[in-house]
């Protein structure tokens, strides 16, 4: 097995450059990824986040670097961020080849993007949107194209990205190199390889965290409405050094964030709409301590390499198993030991049990903190702060103020207890937040398997965009109902489009535009309705201002649809 990168006998440009960054042996991804690579077979890495998979595809394209008229590597990637990303990573990697690579993505101007297209680029990174909208204009010429790479490509189908993926990938040179990387491989990505890779080698790094004794892992049964205060109790109680919170939504993330801080509990959200110096200052913030909870979207966590998160959290569990294992190996690195806690619906309950049959392990069911449990706390947290500066003695002037009340004839014991009360003041503060007990029959609603998109989800649990969720909503599940200006879902409001079947509109099409223009994740987009003229869809109440302001750049391929209330 390769023990170090000189055994992989790059450029000397290459070596130089990672020498530079400090790399010295290469993670087992890229140990197995490269040297396949670099014979030009189509290849597929699976393996947890936070593993190296940039440089694992980004080395050898740099290797086989040579200039030409066009662009000779396509890398595309889910989201602004991650495509930032990885092209910052490919400048670095390719600084002493002058390698110019670009980064594409939508939400910013078309001209500095087609500019520098038309002046020469080597290595293109984009999102599937900007891509497609670039080849439209006849811009983005991929004739020459050696190599692609499908980086998340779970996280695009979870987008609705795969039909345009689909698209980008006939315009390129059907002799070329695909490379397909994902955390995970569900159903609809291996019909994708199927189709565009020829013979393709995988490369799987252990998920070495599914069993892992580091993690305490347990759950709490608590309405959805009841989540944030029931994450404010086991705040009172838990000994949190750091913590991760995972949330849906970039919204859900910036909602949470300030909840948190509003109950006195320093947090900040990390979201695609982040640019990369914001990101880096909050994360500094988070790693000098000076921030105690890291609000985030899968997408936005990966490639954080914090190792000191004391606690991570589920707000809601991942409509994928495989992702809640992802999550918390976020805790318990360096042989420290973390603690991860899933805050769970009764209808989510199945789901866990999903993630126990992966893992081999069954995740603890705890009680909530008491309001009794929660007073006896806080008293003691107290009784231990005084006894802690007792043990200090530093209190000089605290002293004297004691003595001149004993002279003024107060009893010291009175004293005391008023001080104490005068600590505790901040308490009233910070009132026990209230929870509601969750009734026994309500756990026998119907609940909702990974992936599976059924009827009757509500905010709690999003339909999952996937193979099944199209085919309920091209069945037709609104079939002979009246449609209704309010949606039938809980948080969701109906939208009107001013496209139907006579259009040839289908439900991934909907799904794809307005996830990526709006820049919401696919999956919380809830029931579809195609009529002759018109299409009804259900998203989340604090997400319609968002998706009704782009109204402007949604279309089914050169023809513009809007958005409207329905």
């Amino acid at each position: 097995m390769t023990t170090d990168f000189s055994s992989l006998n790059l450029r000397d440009e290459i070596t130089q450059a990672i020498t530079e960054l400090g790399y010295s042996e290469p993670t087992p991804i890229q140990a197995g990824m490269i040297p396949l690579m670099l014979t030009g077979v189509d290849v597929i890495g699976q393996a947890q986040t936070g593993t190296g998979k940039t440089a694992a595809f980004a080395l050898p394209i740099l290797h086989n670097f040579q200039r030409q008229k066009n662009p000779q590597a396509l890398v595309l990637a889910p989201t602004r961020e991650l495509a930032l990303q990885v092209a910052d990573s490919m400048i670095q990697y390719g600084k002493h080849l002058n390698v110019r690579v670009l980064a594409v993505y939508g939400g910013q101007p078309y001209s500095p993007q087609i500019n520098s297209l038309k002046r020469g680029v080597d290595i293109v990174v984009g999102t599937p949107g900007r891509l497609n909208d670039l080849l439209e204009r006849n811009v983005l010429i991929l004739n020459e194209i050696k190599t692609v790479v499908l980086d998340e490509a779970d996280e695009m189908l979870n987008m609705g990205f795969i039909d345009e993926v689909e698209k980008i990938l006939a315009t390129t040179p059907p002799e070329r190199q695909t490379c397909l990387f994902s955390a995970t491989m569900p159903a609809r990505i291996r019909t994708l390889a199927n189709r565009f890779m020829r013979d393709p080698q995988s490369v799987t790094v252990k998920k070495s965290a599914l069993t892992t004794p580091h993690i305490e892992q347990r759950y709490y049964l608590v309405h959805d409405n009841d989540k944030i205060n029931a994450l404010t109790r086991l705040f009172e109680i838990e000994p949190i050094h750091s913590a991760l919170i995972f949330a849906r939504t970039r919204a859900e993330t910036g909602q949470l964030a300030n909840e948190l801080v509003i109950r006195g509990i320093p947090a900040e959200a990390i979201h695609g709409d982040l640019d990369q110096n914001a990101r880096e200052r909050v994360l500094g913030r988070f790693r000098a301590n000076q921030l105690k909870v890291l609000v985030a979207t899968d997408v936005a966590a990966r490639g954080l390499d914090i190792d000191d998160i004391s606690h991570v959290f589920n707000f809601h569990l991942p409509d994928d198993a495989e992702v809640y294992i992802h999550r918390i190996g976020r805790t318990g690195r360096a042989g420290k030991t973390g603690i991860a806690i899933s805050l769970i619906s009764p209808r989510e309950k199945r789901r866990m049990r999903e993630v126990e049959a992966l893992t081999k392990q069954l995740v603890t069911k705890m009680e909530l903190p008491t309001t009794t449990e929660i007073i006896q706390h806080r008293e003691s947290q107290t009784v231990e702060n005084l006894k802690i500066w007792l043990g200090r003695g530093r209190f000089k002037r605290e002293l004297e103020m004691v003595q001149e009340l004993i002279e003024a004839g107060h009893d010291v014991t009175n004293i005391a207890a008023a001080a104490i009360k005068i600590a505790r003041a901040d308490e009233k503060q910070r009132p026990i937040a209230e929870v509601s007990d969750v009734k026994a029959d309500f756990s026998r609603r119907p609940e909702r398997d990974f992936g599976r998109g059924k009827r009757g989800d509500t905010a709690g649990g999003r339909r999952d965009f996937g193979a099944a969720a199209l085919k309920g909503n091209q069945r037709g599940d609104f079939a002979n109902k009246k449609p209704r200006r309010d949606s039938h879902e809980e948080g969701m409001v109906r939208l009107k489009i001013n496209k139907g079947k006579a259009n040839s509109i289908r439900p991934n099409d909907i799904v794809g535009q307005i996830a990526f223009h709006a820049n919401i994740p696919g999956h919380t987009i809830g029931k579809i309705r195609i009529e002759d003229k018109y299409t009804y869809v259900d998203v989340p109440e604090e997400l319609v201002d968002q998706v009704i302001k782009h109204s402007g750049n949604y279309k089914i391929g050169k023809d513009k649809f809007s958005v409207v209330k329905a």
